[in-house]
């Protein structure tokens, strides 16, 4: 866009120049797109950019494109004039989709202009990718060592509220008297063309009538990406004074909260909603004199400062740029010409982007490597943490991650592999026999790495995982002798389980049990005990489930698939329609809890662990163990019941191994067959311990054995999982 007057030097890449108030140009612009041919026009929306009224010229541009339009409305304005309200409605007519960068925008956007909600897409002002740090490096670049730093930032003019802060000032400089407040940016090139430099010198001149000369600083000029960075890096505080609500997005505010810096702002419609969480203070707009008191008391309270901080800086993770393109390339896809039928001269809606499980191809799985777990482990069993990718010796070892290994090595004893699973078997196995404990007749957990066991007995959960080991290898262990020997171990550990009060023991053993009585059908005390522990199960969530909560604790922990999972495969063996029904519903009711409004999937996070009853999870942080449960629940109930999207639900949960996540990083490595520790909220754990290589390759193995089914077979015929195991 060139505005009248305007001389702008663009780079190459730039195919057309429109100049502001001429039609022609508009026109011209829309006929180099057609010719071209290309797929989607992606137009930036604001007030202000275009020519005409209420810059109705860019209606001449929109209404020509044969490609489709994809609009994003910077404003969306509550009470529109005439002028306002009909370019706006064109433009909407004329998008296949809209997107708004704030929930307000889209409930405005149905409710004002009657927009149709499926064709408007959120997507947050995006922010920069950068670590979080300390303010002192920046400070000292910048020459303010030294100083408290209050930061605001943009084209000035009079809504921004800058009389506020400078009112406030004094009260601030009274609590902390390094306070500095830093006006950055030049005057609105509108407001300059009118008046000048008038409303700067009047800001200046109530400075100099307060006395806070070596308290205020205005630098008056447009600053580069780099530059505005290091200046809110530096900021101990930014405030937002803005005098309307009517805003509904600020680049600004959503850079700074980004960089984890707490912010005090006026609730206009974009801090209301982004600061809503406590990740920043709120001023209502009858009151500037709260200014004051609120920034003195963060400056006052470094703790407090920094934990408000911190907490901004997680929860915009969501919201880097990074994570930003792919949502807007999600919109795309459901703008571009694929995905529309063309009716006459106009382009109908897109049609809605089909799930894996509604397409006949599927994604190409990656081979299973097992070089990391065999650098995992040695001749006692498989070490328990890693620093980065090198065994960390100091933790030693968990039965824990042994019974796991143990389970992964079941469904491999065939593969290329084979001579180094059969070799590893022999050690995990090994490591359990060595972990019970004959006078208290429970599985140790934890081991130094000088062999010495740091407990009598391990926990419930532990012991639990250990029988769902022993089970499926007492029915898939390639060597007859190995075969007994888990056949005894497992009956002799069985017998404390019915004192066991965890109900993720519980389900543990009955996944161990079902392989188990699948093969010694004989043994009437373990299926005595497999209906038991699965009557509790059902009971639990019974007694727990209402309208919205279909689980069977008030709250979710961890590896919470493996609930419904257990109930499944235990109703499927038992032929219990009612027990297999409880764990679908539960099942059913955990996968959209664990499914991030963008579609990808979100588990649940281990800040949320233990929370208080009934409150929705937290985002991070992400653990492997997760992905690995929902995958294998989604398994079993696809055998009972294949109608529903179980595979997609599976495909969509393996997806965030390989970067389909809230960060949109890639946590396993499948050459080398490792996985990351986790997704934190600015960053992936770069620790790839046992837990975490091990629900990567289960869940591989999983998804293989998945894809390889051409078409649902009869039950009987399935072959089962080697940590899922039924026969039915």
């Amino acid at each position: 866009m060139i505005e009248p007057g305007g001389d702008h030097v663009f780079p190459e890449t730039v195919g057309r120049t429109i100049r502001q108030d001429d039609a022609a140009d508009y026109r011209a612009a829309a006929d180099f797109i057609n010719r071209e041919a290309f797929d989607l026009v992606c137009l930036q929306h604001e007030f202000g950019i275009f020519g005409g009224e209420a810059g109705a010229l860019v209606l001449d541009l929109v209404v020509r494109l044969d490609a489709p339009l994809v609009t994003t409305l910077h404003t969306v304005l509550d009470r529109p004039n005439a002028a306002q309200r009909r370019a706006l409605d064109a433009i909407i007519a004329a998008s296949a989709r809209v997107v708004v960068m704030a929930g307000k925008a889209r409930d405005m956007l149905i409710d004002v202009y009657g927009a149709d909600p499926e064709r408007i897409d959120v997507i947050a002002h995006g922010i920069p990718d950068v670590p979080l740090a300390s303010t002192r490096a920046a400070k000292e670049r910048l020459g303010f060592t030294d100083r408290k730093v209050i930061l605001t930032f943009g084209l000035m003019s009079p809504n921004k509220g800058i009389e506020t802060m400078i009112d406030a000032m004094p009260e601030i400089v009274r609590c902390a008297p390094d306070a500095l407040y830093v006006v950055m940016g030049a005057t609105h090139p509108i407001l300059q063309a009118e008046e000048g430099e008038q409303y700067r010198d009047t800001l200046m001149a109530r400075v100099r009538a307060l006395g806070l000369d070596d308290h205020v600083v205005f630098i008056n000029r447009f600053v580069d990406r780099p530059e505005l960075l290091d200046h809110i890096a530096m900021c101990d505080v930014y405030a937002t004074p803005y005098l309307a609500a009517a805003q509904m997005t600020s680049g600004t505010l959503a850079y700074s909260h980004g960089m984890g810096r707490p912010v005090v702002s006026t609730p206009y419609w974009h801090a209301a909603e982004l600061l809503i969480d406590g990740s920043g203070v709120l001023i209502s707009f009858d009151n500037p004199a709260g200014f004051g008191p609120a920034i003195a008391n963060l400056l006052g309270d470094e703790t407090g400062r920094l934990a408000m901080g911190r907490k901004a800086y997680a929860a915009s993770r969501p919201m880097t740029w990074a994570n930003t393109a792919r949502r807007y390339a999600a919109s795309f896809r459901a703008a571009s010409r694929k995905g529309r039928v063309a009716t006459g001269d106009r382009m109908d809606m897109p049609k809605p982007i089909p799930t894996i499980a509604q397409t006949k191809a599927r994604p190409n799985l990656p081979p299973m490597s097992l070089d990391h777990l065999a650098a995992m482990s040695d001749d006692t069993g498989m070490a328990q943490h890693a620093v980065h990718a090198i065994a960390d010796r100091r933790h030693g070892y968990c039965i824990d991650d042994n019974a796991r290994a143990l389970l992964l090595c079941c469904g491999l004893a065939d593969g290329p592999d084979a001579p180094l699973v059969r070799r590893l078997s022999s050690t995990f196995a090994a490591f359990i026999q060595h972990g019970w404990n004959p006078d208290n007749r429970r599985f140790r957990n934890f081991m130094s790495f000088d062999r010495r066991w740091l407990e009598d007995a391990g926990s419930e959960d532990s012991h639990g995982r250990t029988l769902w080991a022993l089970g499926t290898y007492s029915a898939r262990a390639g060597s007859p002798g190995h075969a007994r020997w888990a056949r005894e171990l497992f009956s002799e550990a069985l017998d404390g389980v019915v004192a066991f009060t965890s109900p993720r023991a519980w389900a543990f053993t009955l996944l161990g049990l079902a392989p188990y009585c699948g093969v010694y059908a004989e043994d009437y005390a373990a299926a005595g005990l497999r209906a038991e522990l699965a009557d509790r199960l059902e009971k639990l969530l019974s007694a727990r489930e209402g309208p919205e909560w279909t689980w069977f604790e008030n709250g979710l922990s961890y590896d919470n698939a493996r609930l419904p999972q257990a109930l499944i495969v235990t109703g499927a063996a038992m032929r219990s329609a009612n027990m297999v029904e409880a764990g679908l519903r539960s099942l059913r009711w955990l996968v959209p809890m664990q499914t991030a409004g963008e579609g990808h999937f979100r588990p649940v996070g281990s800040h949320g662990f233990l929370m208080a009853s009934r409150n929705m999870p937290q985002a991070f942080d992400q653990q492997p163990l997760e992905a690995c449960a929902t995958i294998a629940a989604c398994i079993a109930a696809q055998r009972v019941d294949p109608g529903f999207s179980w595979h997609a639900e599976a495909e969509r949960a393996f997806a965030w191994f390989l970067g389909a996540n809230d960060l949109g990083i890639e946590l396993a490595d499948v050459a080398m067959g490792s996985c990351r520790d986790g997704l934190h909220p600015d960053r992936a754990n770069e620790n790839r311990g046992a837990e975490s290589v091990l629900s990567f390759l289960l869940s591989l193995a999983d998804m293989q054995r998945l894809n390889a089914m051409n078409r649902p077979a009869p039950p009987q015929t399935i072959a089962p999982s080697t940590h899922d195991t039924v026969d039915v």
